[in-house]
């Protein structure tokens, strides 16, 4: 009997990662496990994505459920030790799978999860990119669970009397459908992928007239903390890093295609070297490079 006992617990334990997670506290409501600038892999087994609690009253909400299964759990089990609470919702900002595979834990606790209206439109597939990119043990108990309430403009949730505001951008941005997480009276913006810090921002699924559009939209609220879904500045000027490449990547594309360069002289052209030390330039830069003429070129045809 007790040898078995033990090849349980030799099973569970070799099923198993410690994501080794630490809450920040960005003020004495909001905390955030934020993720390393790095590519999902077998080393981080997904750690490079922001996860947030806030504290509403007698509950916690939740922005973005994390990479995994075991990634939320462990989330989850940190914040108990802050506060004993229950979650009242889960907000899932997009639909890149580094931002929500956590939802499976929380399913398994009825907590209802809210996303962007893209959600039912998305096919669930044999193996998601988290699942083929890292470890089985850390995948394991992770399944492909949906949000069950979508946000197609605006949402607006009362917990504890304290109003929150889910927007939908409305256009295609960093993905097909964007949302942020707006409190008031928290003076704080979750706007998910839509601002990066501390790493490139990738145009693969998006838009950079339609996600400059989006940032603008955030910079006139009334905010102290906007918080990413990638890097670890939550202030005000968090905005800017992303803003900034967009706007000058757009900027120097169109001069180019207006000038009736080609779209290889073009993307060999535009370098940006002050970009050249971020993580992921060597990997996204000439993909967004490219990505954007395209995008200009329909624009004038």
């Amino acid at each position: 009997m007790k040898s078995f006992l033990l090849s349980i617990v030799l099973v569970n334990s070799l099923l198993s990662f410690d994501y080794k997670l630490q809450p920040k506290e960005v003020s004495s409501d909001v905390f955030c496990f934020f993720g390393l600038p790095e590519v999902m892999d077998k080393h981080n087994n997904g750690n490079m994505v922001n996860s947030c609690f806030v504290t509403m009253g007698s509950s916690y909400l939740v922005i973005d459920s994390g990479p995994t299964y075991q990634y939320a759990e462990q989330a989850y089990k940190k914040m108990q030790k802050i506060k004993n609470l229950p979650i009242s919702y889960v907000i899932n900002t997009h639909i890149h799978d580094d931002h929500w595979l956590g939802n499976s834990f929380y399913k398994k606790q009825n907590v209802t999860i809210i996303g962007p209206s893209s959600f039912k439109e998305l096919a669930k597939e044999e193996q998601t990119r988290m699942q083929r990119r890292i470890s089985a043990e850390a995948f394991q108990g992770t399944t492909q669970e949906y949000p069950g309430l979508f946000v197609d403009n605006e949402k607006v949730l009362k917990i504890d009397g304290e109003k929150v505001f889910i927007k939908s951008v409305n256009n295609k941005a960093h993905t097909e459908n964007d949302l942020y997480v707006y409190i008031p009276s928290k003076k704080v913006i979750f706007a998910g992928d839509l601002v990066f810090n501390e790493r490139l921002p990738s145009l693969r699924d998006g838009d950079i007239n339609g996600w400059i559009k989006a940032l603008k939209e955030l910079r006139s609220l009334d905010v102290v903390y906007v918080i990413g879904g990638h890097g670890e500045m939550v202030n005000k000027k968090a905005i800017d890093f992303t803003y900034n490449y967009l706007v000058t990547l757009r900027k120097q594309v169109k001069k180019l295609l207006d000038d009736g360069e080609d779209i290889g002289d073009v993307v060999n052209a535009v370098v940006m070297p002050e970009y050249k030390g971020v993580p992921f330039y060597d990997s996204i830069h000439r993909q967004n490079v490219e990505t954007v003429y395209r995008t200009l070129e329909w624009e004038s045809e």
